[in-house]
């Protein structure tokens, strides 16, 4: 099966001609889009393929650690010759802690065994539709669309989470007694989002080879959040909500953001950021871009092309947040049965399965009234992708597995979980990358089997 031949996106467009302008207030509270980093000269710094030496050796010791540690598989151990873990996956963690070993290895043995204890895979097939659709309701949502660079583009609107839309999503949350170490049911509603976007958005969007460095996987996300008619007593309200969704998404989803652009900034915000920034590193504030009212579209639009921006922020997309996602015409070519009409969108949890010799299919998972589903719901046409010289992250498409763990995935009785795990800032968030796939996910404990969370 042969899809058209698909557009090649603009080049990125900050790494040519002068940087986007950046507001007085942005000044004062974020790192100027003009300051060059060493991430800036070389975007993918750290990633597959773009390694210096000294993060080769790291990147070898690390792994070789971790295969001593038992939580890791290397391929000439694993089932099919494959790894565990991929690349990919390995490397976000060492580029959240700069490539400093103990930091990585204190990071990824806390997550394994933070995945472990709540489930996360096998939670995410299960997960109830209904329960996820209003998860979505109050967090970022993808437009559909990339940026120039690929990479994905969300919008949250702060303004949204009233006093009555955050006490309905509170209210769908269970409280039955937890396992130790357990994560509240109502944060594991927002976990859900993040395995959609490991194991259903960035995937499709590392197969779309219209775009710059089409051999590195996508692994981040472009944020857009406006917080615009937002006073600072709603900011007060959603400080918890905002806070608790930053401290575990930062330890267990290292390196998912790359950049966010802040609009809309009231003339109190030097208060709310005063709060805000320490929840994050340096790092991570350096990313974080406020841009005021006549910087917004000239400067969304050195990131984004126009037919890819809302039109609320200067650019051509007729899409507003709590619309669905509007894929742009390549996805549309690679994945035309997935958009059933014009605004039509598969709800609920969605993954990438992949078998030897098929095209990757997409299969529409969770569960209705009690009862999972799994329904094809749409197919990758990968024929034109693999005459580009390209698979997805560099993988054979059957290769692809789940928060790139494979199928023969350390089992519960292989990661210990009475050693000292080493702590680390819960406050750190980096950026710029998780990988992402899918593969056989392990059996739902009755525990978890088709609750409602």
């Amino acid at each position: 099966m042969s899809a058209p031949k698909l557009q090649t996106k603009s080049s990125y467009a900050s790494s040519k001609g002068a940087p986007p302008p950046v507001s007085r207030q942005a000044s004062a509270m974020s790192t100027p889009l003009s300051r060059q980093t060493t991430a800036d000269r070389d975007p993918l710094n750290g990633h597959v393929g773009h390694l210096t030496e000294p993060q080769q050796r790291a990147f070898s010791d690390f792994k070789r650690i971790i295969a001593e540690q038992r939580l890791y598989i290397p391929p000439s151990q694993g089932t099919g010759g494959k790894a565990s873990h991929d690349d990919a996956t390995l490397l976000r963690f060492l580029r959240a802690r700069k490539f400093n070993i103990p930091g990585a290895l204190a990071q990824f043995k806390d997550t394994e065994q933070w995945r472990q204890i709540n489930q996360i895979d096998s939670l995410y097939e299960h997960f109830d539709v209904k329960s996820y659709e209003e998860a979505v309701r109050v967090y970022p949502q993808w437009t559909g669309r990339r940026d120039k660079r690929g990479i994905p583009l969300y919008v949250y609107v702060i303004s949204e989470l009233d006093n009555k839309s955050m006490a309905a999503y509170n209210k769908g949350a269970t409280t039955k007694s937890q396992a130790k170490g357990a994560t509240a049911p109502k944060l594991l509603r927002l976990f859900a989002l993040y395995e959609n976007m490991l194991q259903f958005v960035l995937p499709l969007c590392t197969y779309l080879p219209d775009r710059p460095n089409p051999e590195t996987p996508i692994s981040s996300t472009c944020n857009i959040v406006d917080i615009s008619g937002v006073g600072l007593k709603q900011f007060w309200n959603l400080k918890s909500h905002m806070q608790d969704a930053s401290t575990l998404a930062t330890a267990h989803y290292p390196e998912t953001l790359d950049r966010i652009f802040v609009i809309g900034a009231p003339s109190f915000f030097p208060t709310v950021w005063s709060w805000i920034k320490k929840w994050f590193d340096p790092v991570t504030t350096s990313k974080i871009h406020i841009l005021g009212g006549a910087d917004v579209r000239n400067t969304l639009l050195n990131f984004v092309d126009p037919a890819d921006l809302p039109k609320k922020y200067g650019g051509e997309l007729d899409w507003e947040f709590g619309m669905t996602p509007i894929l742009d015409p390549n996805a549309r070519q690679a994945v035309g049965e997935l958009e059933k009409g014009s605004h039509h969108w598969v709800e609920g949890p969605v993954i990438w399965q992949f078998a030897q010799g098929q095209e990757p299919k997409a299969v529409a998972v969770g569960s209705v009234a009690g009862k999972d589903r799994r329904e094809v719901v749409a197919v990758m046409h990968t024929e034109e992708i693999q005459s580009n010289g390209v698979t997805s992250n560099g993988i054979a498409p059957n290769g692809l597995v789940t928060n790139g763990m494979s199928p023969n995935a350390i089992s519960q009785n292989q990661i210990p979980l009475n050693g000292s795990v080493g702590g680390f800032p819960s406050e750190k968030l980096a950026v710029d990358g998780v990988d992402a796939a899918i593969g056989a996910q392990p059996a739902l404990s009755s525990q978890f089997q088709n609750v409602k969370i």
